[in-house]
């Protein structure tokens, strides 16, 4: 770190004296200095406390909202004594029939010790309840931890709680529960142990007694690719076996979902897709088919550590209509949507945010510029030795070499010019060609000799057009990828 201050004295700028510190002072107490510089810095002060409680305080929440839509698709008796606006103008009767509304905070007390806050209110046919739990977990150690919760709402809950790792790849949490009601007092106790099967394959099994008596197996597969969910539960008054099939496509970053569950209670269908839609979003939409739960589409919003949900039941019966406008409706207005809304809405905030970025760069690029432009005229002399000997055993000779943004919106440009986006790299590729080859490795060309950075923050590539064995060859690669020339597949048709 000593020497690195004094290299950037060498370059004209004192940083002992603008740091306040001696020239004798130690590597950790330029550290200090400079993260205290940091730290205080006006600029950053507010939005450094801002993620410090959001990490503190870890908020959590969720909203969900029930939407009974059947009378889209079935008819009632026309008869009825009920009227309103809606049967006056033929319009079909929907109604919001449950909400629900969830939320918890974290508060650190100390280094072990973690109080958190939670409550939820809901809502059906007219019906509600709510209620209010506040718990303490304390880390007894690295391998386990003992949570305290107290609630309220449909009477008193009092919960015991506590999670355990055993050795590398088995552990286990377990749970007592008691709650207090006007008719006793009802006991339950949940224990659950899991095993690392392989690298991508964990086991569960659950234990479930009072309350709700059963027994639980679930093996959860993840992969790059897909996640598989099974699950088989054993119990009173429902039993039941389940599984999910979710295909990844990063590259997209978008899911594809199927589950399929049957029981006691009938069976149930779902299929569905989640889509990223910015960096901390993400929407979900899902159409599911059951006996007797009926037609329902499902939409989830997450948005950070925010949930927001909404069930829609179409048709209390398996029926096409409902089924075909459950998957079409979404799937087009998704569709719309993205095109309409969020795309341009993207596009302008990726704009602002580059002319932002070249504002600032503008100085340095220049400064690049002028660097790219001396070390080219230094290599004018040996390219053009390499020329002349490449042109004489009809070699590997550099027509054109371009680089910078040359496609725009997924479309290649053709015959592209030298602009301030894109720069001329003939000579520089040149000067690279050796025996009548020219290998680039995986990586940016921007820290080749000769090149720059034209536009800071965009995506990149370089176009190559040259000779060898006197027939012409182009190819053009993204900034990233490696480049090996001559090749038979870049040659041109004549």
């Amino acid at each position: 770190m000593t020497e690195d201050m004094e290299e950037l004295q060498d370059d004209g700028e004192d940083y002992y004296t603008f740091l306040n510190i001696s020239r004798t002072a130690t590597e950790e107490e330029i550290n200090n200095i400079c993260v205290s510089v940091v730290l205080y810095h006006p600029v950053s002060l507010p939005d450094r406390e801002e993620r410090r409680l959001q990490q503190r305080t870890n908020p959590k929440s969720s909203v969900t909202m029930t939407v009974n839509a059947t009378d889209l698709f079935n008819i009632y008796d026309e008869e009825s004594p009920y009227m309103d606006l809606r049967d006056i103008f033929g319009l079909p009767h929907i109604e919001i029939s449950g909400m629900s509304l969830n939320q918890s905070i974290e508060a650190p007390l100390t280094s072990r010790d973690t109080a958190i806050l939670s409550g939820n209110l809901s809502s059906h046919n007219g019906n509600g309840s709510g209620g209010i739990n506040c718990s303490v977990r304390r880390i007894t150690s690295e391998k386990g931890w003992g949570e305290l919760e107290l609630g309220a709402g449909n009477g008193l809950n009092i919960a015991f709680k506590g999670f355990r790792n055993f050795s590398r790849g088995v552990f286990g949490n377990g749970s007592v529960l008691t709650h207090f009601t006007p008719n006793g007092l009802r006991v339950g106790t949940v224990a659950t142990i899991a095993n690392q099967l392989d690298k991508h394959t964990v086991g569960y099994l659950t234990w479930k007694a009072g309350m709700q008596s059963g027994m639980n197996t679930m093996i959860i597969r993840d992969t790059a690719s897909h996640h598989i969910v099974f699950s088989a539960y054993i119990g009173i008054p429902h039993t039941y076996a389940a599984l999910s099939f979710t295909h990844k496509m990063p590259d997209n970053d978008a899911k594809v979902k199927l589950t399929g569950k049957a029981g006691t209670f009938g069976a149930i269908f779902e299929y569905g897709a989640e889509k990223k839609v910015s960096q901390n979003s993400s929407l979900a939409a899902s159409l599911s088919l059951g006996v007797p739960t009926g037609v329902q589409l499902k939409v989830k919003l997450h948005r950070a550590s925010q949930t927001y949900g909404m069930t829609i039941l179409l048709c209390e019966e398996i029926l096409p209509a409902p089924i075909m406008y459950g998957t079409m409706v979404p799937l087009v207005s998704w569709l719309a949507v993205h095109k309409l809304v969020i795309q341009p809405y993207l596009r302008q905030r990726k704009q602002t945010e580059l002319q932002k970025q070249r504002e600032n760069n503008k100085s340095r690029l220049l400064e690049k510029r002028r660097e790219a432009n001396a070390a080219v005229d230094l290599m004018r002399e040996t390219v053009k030795r390499i020329v002349d000997q490449e042109e004489a055993r009809k070699g590997l000779v550099i027509l054109q070499a371009l680089y910078g943004q040359l496609v725009t919106e997924g479309t290649q440009q053709d015959g592209c010019e030298v602009s301030e986006e894109v720069v001329d790299v003939t000579i520089p590729l040149q000067c690279l060609v050796k025996d009548s080859k020219l290998i680039l490795q995986e990586s940016s060309k921007c820290s080749l000799p000769g090149f720059y950075d034209p536009c800071p923050g965009e995506d990149k590539n370089l176009r190559v057009r040259y000779l060898f064995h006197a027939v012409t060859h182009e190819v053009t690669i993204k900034d990233t990828e490696s480049l090996r020339i001559p090749k038979q597949s870049h040659r041109l048709e004549t």
